[in-house]
């Protein structure tokens, strides 16, 4: 059964109709977005695509760039080591082709060492239409842009288009260390058409932008030695099929001296990203409207990352925004990593990270998606996590969920979590969804405060005693929800006593084997909960809108159950019992048992 049925049939519609409407108005308990005063990060950012592009400087793309008369093109044909031009605006020396005027080129054939230059001072747009070129050049880039309003490179339908540049470049000016990549602009570039491109970048990068460059379609495929497609200013990838191989950054925006660029936005496509460094990263945002991605940075999650290297997934310096998509990634660093915010409206993630899941060092906000993370060392971590919708499975070698201020470390042996701290000013706030934690560390931990007011939670682990199931250092207040939260004895912790709902902590006198069910059902007979943990434990922690003051309850372990599993939750069937606990009565907003066992 579903995972969205079974928050149904746990949750009485009253508290589902409370849990909707709160979803409605805020992803805040308070009907608002609570404002943190948070001392990790002083910057304001936004929740949706929409607000973040509007904080963004504009771009150079225009509908009007698409179209074209071809007839007037002039034809750039290349001869081997040799170049003939039949039009205006191009002139030849040699190996090399000079573009000096706006307008149409159509460029075939093959150019063993020389190049494609493109100089003009003209207002209008420079349209490369490449009908099948494979263009090398053995001391330069074989495709430069070094003056141009704006530049659009054309891939001719159903061509293959090859650019290749060597080990080592030769400038004219000893001081000059640029251009750098095989295909380079100093101004706005554009590339676009249904055709096929590969890039090789043996010298640095494969394709660079000095100012924006927008990739509105193709399929194109770059190898480098250092990053693959970066825009200076902005990159924008309005769809196609990119593949990369590189040794360092797979897409990259660097603009560091305006607040307004240095971001990257991916409205669609199919993206395949190989990266020694960050698959993605943008020193401002990430801005992601849909696409399928399969990313892979630094070696993978069984790989470490030195402390002053990079080597995450998916990295904004300021906003990571996704609204939907489909994100395998395999990181050696952080799998999703913002300097301050991220927000997910929905998507499908299957992650494995060396470091954290996802981590944002001032605020991760979860609206929806099916997030899947097989491996890492803290799942989602963040000075303040809101969850709002979601079904959200975690495997930790740390905690599940860390809420803890503080700039991200490597992630590999941080000792007292790398600075982090606790204070007031974190906290987790679960206002629904479905969350499951495999945690080896603590299962959901907060140097601060949790608020609980929906949802569906299930934590297994951790079986050490020097870590917890629920850990925190301020108050946990949970007003709705399922939590059932199984692990060691040694800290265990119960929500708080300014909680509006009942919970129950067992502690069992030894711990019991990973997969034993408990059980508890009414003095009635009637089935309040059986599940059973996945890892060894010894105290369960327990509070659903079923558990109601003045009740008896019989508790079970052992046994087996009937019906519908999910997760290790049992629903819809019968259970046989086991080993009698003993039983309770509600009259705390907290009742604490300990087994005769």
């Amino acid at each position: 059964m579903r995972k969205r049925e079974l928050l149904f049939v746990l949750v009485s519609a009253l508290f589902l109709s409370i849990l909707v409407a709160c979803q409605e108005d805020s992803l805040s308990p308070g009907g608002e977005d609570e404002e943190v005063d948070n001392s990790t990060e002083d910057v304001a950012t936004e929740d949706t695509i929409a607000e973040a592009t509007a904080e963004n400087g504009g771009d150079h793309d225009n509908a009007a760039d698409y179209s074209w008369d071809s007839s007037d093109a002039t034809q750039i044909v290349l001869n081997g080591n040799s170049i003939s031009v039949e039009g205006s605006g191009a002139s030849v020396n040699g190996s090399v082709v000079t573009i000096t005027a706006s307008g149409n080129y159509h460029i075939s054939g093959s150019l063993a060492d020389g190049q494609v230059i493109v100089d003009t001072e003209d207002e209008n747009i420079v349209r490369l239409i490449l009908d099948g070129v494979d263009i090398s050049s053995a001391s330069s880039a074989p495709i430069y842009v070094a003056s141009a309003e704006k530049t659009m490179i054309v891939l001719a339908d159903n061509t293959e288009n090859y650019v290749t540049d060597s080990d080592s470049y030769v400038f004219e000016d000893p001081e000059e260390d640029e251009p750098d990549a095989a295909i380079f602009s100093k101004d706005d570039l554009t590339i676009f058409g249904n055709g096929a491109l590969t890039v090789n970048g043996n010298y640095n990068e494969a394709i660079k932008s000095k100012d924006g460059l927008i990739i509105a379609s193709g399929t194109i495929m770059v190898n480098s030695v250092d990053d693959g497609i970066q825009g200076k200013d902005y990159l924008i990838v309005k769809n196609g099929n990119i593949t990369a191989n590189v040794s360092g950054d797979g897409f990259k925006s660097n603009n560091d001296e305006d607040a307004t660029l240095g971001y990257i936005a991916i409205e669609n496509g199919n993206i395949q990203i190989t990266a020694g460094g960050d698959a993605i990263q943008a020193e401002t945002d990430v801005l992601i409207t849909d696409g399928e991605f399969t990313l892979t940075s630094g070696g993978g999650s069984t790989n470490s990352v030195s402390e002053d290297s990079s080597a995450k997934g998916l990295k904004a310096g300021v906003s990571l925004v996704i609204e939907s998509g489909s994100f395998s990634i395999n990181s050696a660093d952080d799998a999703v990593h913002s300097n301050a915010g991220i927000t997910l409206h929905d998507g499908t993630f299957d992650i494995s990270s060396g470091d954290d899941g996802m981590h944002a060092d001032a605020s991760l906000k979860i609206y929806g998606g099916d997030i899947l993370i097989t491996k890492s060392y803290e799942g989602l971590e963040s000075a303040v996590i809101t969850i709002a919708d979601g079904d959200i499975h975690i495997t930790s070698s740390d905690d599940g969920i860390n809420v803890a201020g503080g700039a991200d470390g490597s992630g590999f042996g941080r000792p007292g979590q790398g600075g982090f701290s606790s204070s007031s000013n974190y906290y987790l706030y679960i206002n629904g969804g479905y969350i499951v934690v495999d945690a080896d560390g603590d299962g959901l931990d907060a140097n601060g405060s949790i608020e609980m007011n929906g949802g569906v939670v299930l934590v297994n682990g951790p079986t050490a005693n020097n870590n917890g199931a629920l850990d925190y250092d301020g108050s946990f207040e949970i007003t709705a929800g399922v939590l059932v939260a199984a692990g060691s004895a040694g800290m265990v912790q119960a929500p708080g006593t300014s909680s509006t709902q009942y919970a129950v902590l067992l502690n069992f006198n030894a711990s019991m084997p990973g997969g034993t069910l408990f059980h508890i059902e009414s003095s009635e007979g009637e089935e309040i909960i059986s599940f059973a943990p996945t890892k060894q434990y010894q105290s369960v922690v327990f509070s659903s809108p079923d558990l109601t003051n003045g009740t008896t309850y019989n508790v079970y372990y052992g046994g087996s159950a009937s019906g519908a599993e999910a997760d290790g939750l049992y629903q819809e069937g019968n259970y046989t019992p086991g080993t009698s606990y003993g039983s309770f009565t509600v009259s705390d907003i907290v009742t604490r048992i300990n087994s005769s066992r």
